[in-house]
Protein backbone atom coordinates (compact mmCIF):
# COMPACT_ATOMS: atom_id res chain seq x y z
CA UNK A 1 0.00 0.00 0.00
CA UNK A 2 2.85 2.26 1.00
CA UNK A 3 5.03 1.83 -2.45
CA UNK A 4 1.09 2.13 -4.20
CA UNK A 5 0.89 5.70 -2.82
CA UNK A 6 4.32 6.84 -3.27
CA UNK A 7 3.97 6.09 -7.15
CA UNK A 8 1.04 8.41 -6.76
CA UNK A 9 2.81 10.77 -5.43
CA UNK A 10 5.95 10.78 -7.81
CA UNK A 11 3.05 10.70 -10.64
CA UNK A 12 1.77 13.47 -9.26
CA UNK A 13 4.84 15.80 -9.18
CA UNK A 14 5.69 14.72 -12.44
CA UNK A 15 2.31 15.96 -13.88
CA UNK A 16 2.86 19.73 -12.15
CA UNK A 17 3.29 22.11 -14.98
CA UNK A 18 6.88 23.81 -14.95
CA UNK A 19 5.51 26.58 -15.31
CA UNK A 20 4.12 26.60 -12.15
CA UNK A 21 6.98 26.33 -10.31
CA UNK A 22 9.33 28.99 -9.27
CA UNK A 23 12.82 29.76 -10.57
CA UNK A 24 15.41 31.84 -8.48
CA UNK A 25 18.38 33.87 -10.13
CA UNK A 26 22.00 33.20 -8.94
CA UNK A 27 21.93 37.23 -8.24
CA UNK A 28 19.56 39.54 -6.14
CA UNK A 29 17.16 36.41 -5.52
CA UNK A 30 15.01 37.24 -8.19
CA UNK A 31 11.92 34.86 -8.22
CA UNK A 32 9.57 34.35 -10.90
CA UNK A 33 7.45 31.76 -12.83
CA UNK A 34 9.96 32.79 -15.80
CA UNK A 35 12.30 35.34 -16.46
CA UNK A 36 15.21 36.44 -18.95
CA UNK A 37 17.17 39.73 -19.56
CA UNK A 38 19.03 39.85 -22.79
CA UNK A 39 20.93 42.01 -25.00
CA UNK A 40 18.65 43.74 -27.64
CA UNK A 41 21.48 44.28 -30.47
CA UNK A 42 22.53 40.59 -30.02
CA UNK A 43 20.13 38.76 -28.65
CA UNK A 44 22.97 37.17 -26.35
CA UNK A 45 20.58 35.80 -22.81
CA UNK A 46 22.73 37.17 -19.90
CA UNK A 47 20.32 35.64 -17.04
CA UNK A 48 17.61 33.29 -17.40
CA UNK A 49 15.10 30.81 -15.99
CA UNK A 50 12.65 28.83 -16.90
CA UNK A 51 12.67 30.87 -20.23
CA UNK A 52 10.71 28.75 -22.79
CA UNK A 53 8.48 27.72 -20.46
CA UNK A 54 4.85 28.78 -21.69
CA UNK A 55 2.77 30.77 -19.34
CA UNK A 56 -0.36 33.10 -19.14
CA UNK A 57 1.03 36.71 -20.15
CA UNK A 58 -1.56 39.32 -19.62
CA UNK A 59 -1.75 42.41 -21.11
CA UNK A 60 2.29 42.49 -22.45
CA UNK A 61 0.06 40.84 -24.95
CA UNK A 62 -0.63 44.59 -26.14
CA UNK A 63 2.95 44.84 -27.84
CA UNK A 64 2.11 42.36 -30.38
CA UNK A 65 -1.12 44.18 -31.16
CA UNK A 66 0.23 47.74 -30.76
CA UNK A 67 3.11 46.38 -33.21
CA UNK A 68 0.59 44.65 -35.78
CA UNK A 69 -1.62 48.05 -35.25
CA UNK A 70 1.21 50.57 -36.34
CA UNK A 71 2.47 48.00 -39.19
CA UNK A 72 -0.40 49.29 -40.75
CA UNK A 73 -1.37 51.52 -43.78
CA UNK A 74 -2.77 55.37 -42.62
CA UNK A 75 -1.95 54.93 -39.29
CA UNK A 76 -3.60 58.42 -38.14
CA UNK A 77 -6.71 58.45 -39.97
CA UNK A 78 -10.00 58.45 -37.54
CA UNK A 79 -12.37 55.94 -37.98
CA UNK A 80 -15.12 55.01 -35.96
CA UNK A 81 -14.50 52.05 -33.39
CA UNK A 82 -16.93 49.36 -33.44
CA UNK A 83 -19.25 48.99 -30.46
CA UNK A 84 -19.17 45.86 -29.41
CA UNK A 85 -15.67 45.24 -29.67
CA UNK A 86 -15.19 48.29 -26.71
CA UNK A 87 -17.12 46.53 -24.51
CA UNK A 88 -14.85 43.98 -22.91
CA UNK A 89 -13.87 43.98 -18.94
CA UNK A 90 -10.58 45.15 -17.42
CA UNK A 91 -8.63 48.34 -17.93
CA UNK A 92 -10.01 50.70 -20.91
CA UNK A 93 -8.57 53.88 -22.54
CA UNK A 94 -12.45 55.54 -22.09
CA UNK A 95 -13.83 54.38 -25.59
CA UNK A 96 -17.50 54.68 -25.82
CA UNK A 97 -19.94 53.73 -28.47
CA UNK A 98 -19.32 56.40 -31.69
CA UNK A 99 -16.13 57.62 -30.52
CA UNK A 100 -13.75 58.24 -33.20
CA UNK A 101 -9.92 57.22 -32.90
CA UNK A 102 -6.59 56.78 -35.29
CA UNK A 103 -4.74 53.35 -35.18
CA UNK A 104 -2.22 55.61 -33.48
CA UNK A 105 -4.32 56.97 -30.81
CA UNK A 106 -5.01 53.25 -30.14
CA UNK A 107 -1.67 51.91 -29.82
CA UNK A 108 -1.36 55.03 -27.33
CA UNK A 109 -4.29 53.65 -25.70
CA UNK A 110 -2.75 49.98 -25.57
CA UNK A 111 0.51 50.57 -24.26
CA UNK A 112 0.04 53.86 -21.59
CA UNK A 113 -3.17 53.18 -19.94
CA UNK A 114 -3.37 49.32 -20.73
CA UNK A 115 -6.71 49.68 -22.74
CA UNK A 116 -8.20 46.51 -23.67
CA UNK A 117 -11.03 48.49 -25.28
CA UNK A 118 -8.26 50.03 -27.51
CA UNK A 119 -6.76 46.21 -28.73
CA UNK A 120 -10.32 45.07 -29.93
CA UNK A 121 -11.13 48.33 -31.10
CA UNK A 122 -7.76 48.24 -33.54
CA UNK A 123 -8.38 44.04 -34.30
CA UNK A 124 -11.40 44.64 -35.37
CA UNK A 125 -10.52 47.72 -37.17
CA UNK A 126 -7.44 45.61 -38.71
CA UNK A 127 -8.88 42.06 -39.77
CA UNK A 128 -12.57 42.32 -39.22
CA UNK A 129 -12.88 40.11 -36.54
CA UNK A 130 -11.24 38.86 -33.33
CA UNK A 131 -10.74 35.77 -34.75
CA UNK A 132 -9.06 36.79 -37.77
CA UNK A 133 -6.56 39.20 -35.93
CA UNK A 134 -5.50 36.50 -33.36
CA UNK A 135 -4.77 34.74 -36.88
CA UNK A 136 -2.53 37.64 -37.79
CA UNK A 137 -1.14 37.64 -34.20
CA UNK A 138 0.06 34.12 -34.88
CA UNK A 139 1.60 34.61 -38.05
CA UNK A 140 3.65 37.60 -36.62
CA UNK A 141 4.45 35.82 -34.10
CA UNK A 142 5.60 32.41 -36.57
CA UNK A 143 7.45 35.43 -38.55
CA UNK A 144 9.24 36.22 -35.56
CA UNK A 145 10.49 32.55 -34.31
CA UNK A 146 8.71 32.46 -31.06
CA UNK A 147 7.91 29.07 -30.96
CA UNK A 148 6.77 29.02 -27.43
CA UNK A 149 3.90 31.05 -28.17
CA UNK A 150 -0.32 31.29 -29.18
CA UNK A 151 -1.95 34.11 -29.29
CA UNK A 152 -6.27 34.22 -28.79
CA UNK A 153 -7.07 37.85 -27.77
CA UNK A 154 -5.38 40.96 -28.44
CA UNK A 155 -6.05 42.53 -24.63
CA UNK A 156 -4.28 39.31 -23.25
CA UNK A 157 -7.41 38.36 -21.03
CA UNK A 158 -7.06 34.93 -19.73
CA UNK A 159 -7.86 32.45 -21.98
CA UNK A 160 -6.04 28.79 -21.81
CA UNK A 161 -4.76 28.81 -25.02
CA UNK A 162 -3.39 31.87 -25.06
CA UNK A 163 0.18 31.88 -23.77
CA UNK A 164 3.68 32.89 -24.50
CA UNK A 165 7.25 32.45 -22.71
CA UNK A 166 10.07 34.86 -21.41
CA UNK A 167 12.27 34.07 -23.99
CA UNK A 168 9.20 34.94 -26.84
CA UNK A 169 8.37 38.38 -25.58
CA UNK A 170 11.61 39.08 -26.11
CA UNK A 171 12.12 38.39 -29.07
CA UNK A 172 8.62 40.61 -29.69
CA UNK A 173 10.45 43.13 -27.88
CA UNK A 174 13.23 43.10 -29.95
CA UNK A 175 11.12 43.38 -33.11
CA UNK A 176 8.67 46.13 -31.59
CA UNK A 177 11.85 48.66 -30.64
CA UNK A 178 12.76 48.31 -34.22
CA UNK A 179 9.39 50.31 -35.27
CA UNK A 180 10.23 54.11 -34.26
CA UNK A 181 6.82 54.74 -33.08
CA UNK A 182 5.81 52.16 -30.87
CA UNK A 183 9.45 53.18 -29.63
CA UNK A 184 8.28 56.52 -29.07
CA UNK A 185 4.87 55.68 -27.95
CA UNK A 186 6.40 53.06 -24.93
CA UNK A 187 9.11 55.36 -23.76
CA UNK A 188 6.04 58.26 -22.96
CA UNK A 189 5.27 58.37 -19.15
CA UNK A 190 2.09 60.74 -20.56
CA UNK A 191 0.62 61.50 -24.08
CA UNK A 192 -1.96 63.51 -25.51
CA UNK A 193 -4.07 62.22 -28.29
CA UNK A 194 -6.96 62.83 -29.61
CA UNK A 195 -10.38 60.64 -29.81
CA UNK A 196 -13.75 61.11 -29.31
CA UNK A 197 -17.23 62.31 -30.78
CA UNK A 198 -16.77 64.89 -31.62
CA UNK A 199 -12.81 64.35 -31.64
CA UNK A 200 -11.44 65.79 -28.26
CA UNK A 201 -7.66 66.20 -26.64
CA UNK A 202 -7.41 63.72 -23.98
CA UNK A 203 -4.03 63.04 -21.79
CA UNK A 204 -3.24 58.92 -21.11
CA UNK A 205 -0.98 58.29 -18.25
CA UNK A 206 1.44 55.30 -18.54
CA UNK A 207 1.08 52.84 -15.93
CA UNK A 208 4.88 51.70 -16.22
CA UNK A 209 6.51 52.81 -12.97
CA UNK A 210 10.30 51.96 -14.37
CA UNK A 211 10.09 55.14 -16.81
CA UNK A 212 10.46 57.15 -13.53
CA UNK A 213 12.28 54.79 -11.15
CA UNK A 214 14.89 53.12 -13.75
CA UNK A 215 17.68 55.06 -15.08
CA UNK A 216 17.55 54.78 -18.84
CA UNK A 217 14.27 53.14 -19.29
CA UNK A 218 12.37 53.08 -22.42
CA UNK A 219 9.55 51.30 -21.91
CA UNK A 220 7.61 48.94 -22.36
CA UNK A 221 4.60 46.96 -21.10
CA UNK A 222 2.98 46.14 -17.84
CA UNK A 223 0.32 42.95 -17.11
CA UNK A 224 -1.51 41.58 -14.42
CA UNK A 225 -4.04 39.06 -14.39
CA UNK A 226 -5.21 36.40 -11.15
CA UNK A 227 -3.87 33.45 -13.42
CA UNK A 228 -1.00 35.07 -14.77
CA UNK A 229 0.07 37.17 -11.55
CA UNK A 230 2.47 40.25 -12.56
CA UNK A 231 4.29 40.57 -15.81
CA UNK A 232 6.16 43.02 -16.62
CA UNK A 233 8.38 43.60 -20.00
CA UNK A 234 11.05 45.96 -20.09
CA UNK A 235 14.01 47.89 -21.94
CA UNK A 236 17.09 49.83 -20.88
CA UNK A 237 19.17 51.71 -22.58
CA UNK A 238 22.77 52.98 -20.69
CA UNK A 239 26.33 54.13 -22.48
CA UNK A 240 24.23 52.69 -26.05
CA UNK A 241 23.39 49.65 -24.60
CA UNK A 242 19.65 48.34 -24.77
CA UNK A 243 18.71 45.57 -22.39
CA UNK A 244 15.62 43.91 -22.32
CA UNK A 245 13.71 42.30 -19.24
CA UNK A 246 11.16 39.70 -19.12
CA UNK A 247 9.60 38.08 -16.22
CA UNK A 248 6.15 36.57 -15.96
CA UNK A 249 4.51 36.23 -12.57
CA UNK A 250 6.79 37.82 -10.48
CA UNK A 251 5.51 39.41 -7.28
CA UNK A 252 8.20 41.94 -7.25
CA UNK A 253 8.74 42.93 -10.52
CA UNK A 254 9.30 46.20 -10.43
CA UNK A 255 12.67 45.48 -8.41
CA UNK A 256 13.73 42.35 -9.82
CA UNK A 257 13.81 44.52 -13.30
CA UNK A 258 16.04 47.92 -11.46
CA UNK A 259 18.43 44.82 -9.58
CA UNK A 260 19.58 42.63 -12.83
CA UNK A 261 20.06 45.99 -14.96
CA UNK A 262 22.03 46.92 -12.02
CA UNK A 263 23.73 43.77 -11.58
CA UNK A 264 24.66 43.04 -15.89
CA UNK A 265 24.83 46.79 -17.15
CA UNK A 266 28.94 47.07 -15.03
CA UNK A 267 30.06 43.67 -16.58
CA UNK A 268 29.09 44.06 -20.39
CA UNK A 269 32.00 44.68 -21.78
CA UNK A 270 32.16 46.32 -25.48
CA UNK A 271 34.63 45.33 -27.95
CA UNK A 272 36.41 47.79 -30.46
CA UNK A 273 35.74 47.48 -34.10
CA UNK A 274 38.38 47.99 -36.80
CA UNK A 275 36.55 50.17 -39.20
CA UNK A 276 39.54 50.95 -42.15
CA UNK A 277 37.84 54.30 -44.70
CA UNK A 278 41.05 54.28 -46.33
CA UNK A 279 39.67 53.70 -50.06
CA UNK A 280 36.07 55.21 -49.25
CA UNK A 281 36.14 58.41 -51.52
CA UNK A 282 33.66 61.77 -51.53
CA UNK A 283 32.43 62.74 -55.18
CA UNK A 284 32.29 66.86 -54.83
CA UNK A 285 30.40 69.20 -56.85
CA UNK A 286 31.57 72.43 -57.45
CA UNK A 287 34.25 72.16 -55.82
CA UNK A 288 38.35 73.14 -56.07
CA UNK A 289 38.51 69.14 -55.89
CA UNK A 290 36.68 66.64 -57.46
CA UNK A 291 37.35 63.56 -54.63
CA UNK A 292 38.16 64.03 -50.71
CA UNK A 293 38.87 61.18 -48.69
CA UNK A 294 37.05 59.89 -45.23
CA UNK A 295 37.67 59.61 -41.99
CA UNK A 296 36.04 57.91 -38.50
CA UNK A 297 34.09 60.23 -36.24
CA UNK A 298 35.19 58.09 -33.19
CA UNK A 299 36.23 54.55 -31.97
CA UNK A 300 33.48 51.83 -32.69
CA UNK A 301 32.68 49.76 -30.21
CA UNK A 302 30.11 46.73 -29.97
CA UNK A 303 28.76 44.51 -26.84
CA UNK A 304 30.17 41.81 -29.30
CA UNK A 305 33.17 39.20 -27.79
CA UNK A 306 35.99 39.39 -29.87
CA UNK A 307 35.36 35.58 -31.54
CA UNK A 308 32.24 37.26 -33.07
CA UNK A 309 33.71 40.81 -34.37
CA UNK A 310 34.60 38.99 -37.75
CA UNK A 311 31.07 37.80 -38.07
CA UNK A 312 29.95 42.02 -38.07
CA UNK A 313 28.19 42.58 -41.78
CA UNK A 314 28.65 46.63 -43.00
CA UNK A 315 26.55 48.66 -44.83
CA UNK A 316 27.73 51.71 -46.26
CA UNK A 317 25.32 54.95 -45.98
CA UNK A 318 26.88 57.61 -48.09
CA UNK A 319 25.42 59.82 -51.00
CA UNK A 320 26.91 59.87 -54.64
CA UNK A 321 28.08 63.01 -54.59
CA UNK A 322 28.14 66.15 -51.97
CA UNK A 323 28.13 69.99 -53.02
CA UNK A 324 31.44 72.28 -52.13
CA UNK A 325 32.41 74.23 -49.92
CA UNK A 326 32.65 71.11 -47.26
CA UNK A 327 34.17 71.63 -43.76
CA UNK A 328 36.98 69.41 -42.59
CA UNK A 329 35.07 67.65 -40.13
CA UNK A 330 31.39 67.66 -41.71
CA UNK A 331 29.24 64.27 -41.72
CA UNK A 332 28.88 63.13 -44.74
CA UNK A 333 27.57 58.99 -44.34
CA UNK A 334 27.27 56.44 -41.61
CA UNK A 335 28.68 52.78 -41.46
CA UNK A 336 25.96 50.50 -39.85
CA UNK A 337 27.84 46.94 -38.08
CA UNK A 338 24.93 44.10 -38.25
CA UNK A 339 25.73 40.45 -36.41
CA UNK A 340 22.70 38.30 -37.51
CA UNK A 341 20.71 40.94 -39.12
CA UNK A 342 20.83 42.87 -35.71
CA UNK A 343 22.57 46.55 -36.18
CA UNK A 344 24.65 46.63 -32.65
CA UNK A 345 27.02 49.74 -33.72
CA UNK A 346 27.23 52.59 -35.86
CA UNK A 347 30.70 54.54 -37.40
CA UNK A 348 29.59 58.64 -38.12
CA UNK A 349 31.81 59.04 -41.16
CA UNK A 350 33.12 62.64 -41.49
CA UNK A 351 35.05 64.66 -44.33
CA UNK A 352 39.06 64.63 -44.08
CA UNK A 353 39.75 68.07 -45.17
CA UNK A 354 38.21 71.48 -46.32
CA UNK A 355 36.71 71.77 -50.02
CA UNK A 356 36.45 75.26 -51.02
CA UNK A 357 33.74 76.34 -53.40
CA UNK A 358 35.68 77.31 -57.64
CA UNK A 359 35.86 80.62 -58.17
CA UNK A 360 34.27 81.78 -60.79
CA UNK A 361 36.42 82.62 -63.81
CA UNK A 362 34.93 84.88 -66.47
CA UNK A 363 35.46 84.07 -69.71
CA UNK A 364 37.60 85.99 -72.99
CA UNK A 365 35.23 87.71 -74.92
CA UNK A 366 35.82 87.15 -78.51
CA UNK A 367 35.18 89.89 -81.22
CA UNK A 368 31.94 88.87 -82.21
CA UNK A 369 30.54 88.24 -78.45
CA UNK A 370 31.59 91.70 -77.77
CA UNK A 371 29.65 92.50 -81.43
CA UNK A 372 26.72 90.61 -80.39
CA UNK A 373 26.84 92.49 -76.54
CA UNK A 374 27.15 95.88 -78.60
CA UNK A 375 23.83 95.63 -80.80
CA UNK A 376 21.85 93.97 -77.94
CA UNK A 377 22.49 96.72 -75.79
CA UNK A 378 21.33 99.11 -78.52
CA UNK A 379 17.92 97.20 -79.23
Amino acid sequence: MKKTISLILILTIMLIPLGAANVSATKGGIIAKGYILMEAATGKILASGNEHVSLPIASTTKIMTALLALEQPNIFENFEVDSKAIMVEGTSMGLRAGDKASLFTLANGMLLPSGNDAANAAAVKIAGSIPKFSDLMNKKAASLSMNDSHFVTPSGLHDENHYSSAYDMALLTRAALKNPTFASICSKSRARVEFGNPLQKRQLSNHNRLLVECEGCIGVKTGFTKKAGRCLVSATTRDDVTLICVTLGAADDWNVHKTLYDTWFPQIEKTPINVSVDKLKLNVVGGTQNKIGVATHVTTTAPVQQNEVKLLKQQIYINRFYYAPIKKGDVVGEIKHYLNDYEVASTILVANQDVALTPFIEKKKTFFSKLKEFFSNIF
